[in-house]
């Protein structure tokens, strides 16, 4: 099942020439879930050719930075005669200023319809092969941070124990789906020829925030951890002051939540020529490490 990760917008408060504003689309087979949309997320969907097609959106918080895009891209999907609702998920303590704020903007005459829902720590939005959990962040306002989970998949089928039981082809998606079926006169149950569950995968967004316990539970063993880096650490001061975290912090999160891949964004303007000193201080702490790029993507791969 395709999972991949594309990266619309990488940069920090402000764009760059090659970073635009945060925005982060994730497919799973025909869903796309949006999160985050900062100023001129549409156009660099164009440019990626993710398609418009999106199921819901997903906001960290009330900063413009990493909301603002969402309102040309709803006006770009009512030209386009989409018909299906759009779910928009908010912070729970944000969610009567969204509402206001979408009135103001005209969001019930677009055509189709939009709904607005608030969530808090440990809300779950669930998908049905997968969830969106919402998690506690610390940022200078309200925010939450997003954990797409994908549910457990069935472990793997063993043909040839199935033929030395001599049981019918037509039964095999039986016992996968869990049931137990009769061959003449034996019940043969799944882990017979089922071996155990296999976990699925998970990618953790983190939206602006300082470094938590809390991103590490949520975080541990994901596949991806995507983390705001916003400094260095010379720049400590600056990140404690503004509620963002530094590469290090970043890094330290990931080796003690044991996540499989760092991606580092939300990339301060200072370092848009260079990143190399935010890779390289996170690699002192955590060796698989990428600095997120604009229009980067990423397909995520099961580890069995």
């Amino acid at each position: 099942m395709l999972l991949k990760v594309t990266f619309l917008g990488t940069s920090g408060t402000v764009p760059s020439p090659n970073r635009n504003l945060p925005s982060i689309l994730i497919q799973f087979e025909g869903t796309r879930l949006l999160f985050d949309c900062g100023e001129g997320t549409q156009r660099q969907m164009m440019i990626a050719k993710t398609g418009f097609k999106i199921d819901s959106v997903f906001i960290t918080h009330t900063h413009t930075d990493h909301f603002i895009g969402i309102f040309g891209l709803m006006e770009t999907l009512s030209l386009n005669e989409r018909s299906e609702r759009l779910r928009i998920f908010v912070p729970n303590e944000n969610l009567n200023f969204f509402k206001k704020l979408f009135l103001m903007f005209g969001y019930e005459n677009l055509g189709y319809p939009v709904e607005i829902y608030g969530l808090k720590d440990g809300d779950a939005v669930d998908f049905g092969k997968f969830k969106v959990l919402a998690f506690k962040t610390d940022h200078i306002v309200p925010s939450l941070g997003y954990a797409f989970i994908e549910r457990e998949r069935p472990g793997k089928f063993d043909r040839a124990k199935a033929e030395a039981l001599k049981i019918p082809k037509y039964m095999y998606s039986k016992l996968v789906k869990g049931e137990t079926v009769e061959v003449d006169g034996r019940k043969i149950t799944p882990d017979m020829v089922v071996g155990p569950k296999r976990k699925g995968r998970k990618v953790v967004y983190t939206g602006d925030t300082r470094p938590t316990e809390r991103t590490v539970e949520v975080a541990k063993d994901a596949d991806i951890l995507i983390h705001d880096s916003s400094f260095t650490s010379d720049l400590i001061d600056w990140a404690i002051k503004t509620k963002h975290s530094t590469a290090r912090e970043a890094a330290e999160i990931a080796r003690r939540a044991n996540v499989r891949k760092l991606i580092l964004t939300h990339i301060s303007a200072r370092f848009s020529k260079d990143v190399s000193p935010l890779l390289n201080e996170a690699k002192e702490i955590f060796e698989d490490v990428i600095v997120a790029e604009d229009l980067m993507s990423i397909e995520v791969k099961y580890r069995d």
